[in-house]
């Protein structure tokens, strides 16, 4: 049985997103491999108005989720830092929900501290040990670029312990 999981690291200036399968053996449920499919960033401009930029989000979402055809999407929760960014993100993550429901698609939520104890054993983890972890989990040589991509692969992986 295969699953792929869609990880995505929510934001509207930068929209991280991460890509894996989950294989699992037929004949044990513990031996499950995990392979890395795609992952990147969806940008939007800080010159562009809210509206477009929101538009941006909305149409490469359904364009990532046409291409990748995922069967989960896992997504990390909102975290509050300042008010103004929080608000920011929240809109963002508006037009990502939307879109998830409009394709009917099923989805995880994690915090971060959940995405860091699930891939590093310690909720309180630094970001560097939670990516060193994420290419110690798919076997890459380099952690994964920008921080926002490798954040997403990070939020799929543990969505994929979850299974």
């Amino acid at each position: 049985m295969e699953k792929r999981i869609l990880g995505l690291d929510p934001g509207l200036a930068i929209l991280g997103f991460g890509v894996i399968t989950c294989k699992q053996s037929p004949s044990k449920i513990q031996d499950t491999t995990v392979d890395m499919v795609d992952f990147g960033v969806i940008s939007t401009s800080s010159d562009a108005e809210m509206g477009q930029r929101l538009c941006t989000l909305f149409d490469d979402l359904h364009t990532l989720i046409q291409e990748l055809q995922p069967d989960l999407v896992a997504i990390e929760k909102l975290f509050f830092y300042r008010m103004s960014s929080t608000i920011l993100v929240a809109q963002a993550r508006g037009v990502l929900m939307l879109v998830l429901g409009q394709h009917r698609l099923p989805y995880l939520e994690f915090t971060p501290a959940q995405i860091k104890q699930a891939l590093t054993g310690y909720g309180n983890a630094d970001k560097s040990d939670v990516q060193a972890a994420v290419a110690r989990e798919l076997n890459l040589e380099t952690i994964p670029k920008p921080d926002d991509a490798a954040d997403a692969l990070a939020v799929a992986l543990t969505a994929s312990f979850q299974m």
